[in-house]
């Protein structure tokens, strides 16, 4: 599988407090970034895979939420977490 508990702890550990912080919204925006990557991915070369294209968009908008919610507690940490991803509005 493409995300195994190694690659999530490294994500965990890289974006949020430590490799156990699975709560914070830093960390649970970079899990669903490199989730979106994936299914973007395989959107490419199966463009008719409906099921996918349903829960790609319904993570786009998990995240979109959690930055929302990010940017309204602390605009520095929305800011630092949107310039380390590489996201744009």
């Amino acid at each position: 599988m493409y995300l195994d508990a190694e690659k999530k702890a490294e994500i965990f550990g890289k974006y949020g407090k430590s490799n156990t912080d699975t709560g914070s919204p830093e960390s649970q925006i970079a899990l669903f970034s490199f989730r979106i990557s994936h299914l973007t991915e395989h959107l490419k070369s199966n463009k008719k895979d409906y099921s996918t294209e349903r829960s790609l968009t319904m993570l786009v908008g998990k995240r979109r939420r959690l930055l929302n919610y990010l940017k309204d507690v602390d605009i520095e940490r929305y800011r630092a977490i949107i310039k380390e991803l590489g996201l744009r509005k």
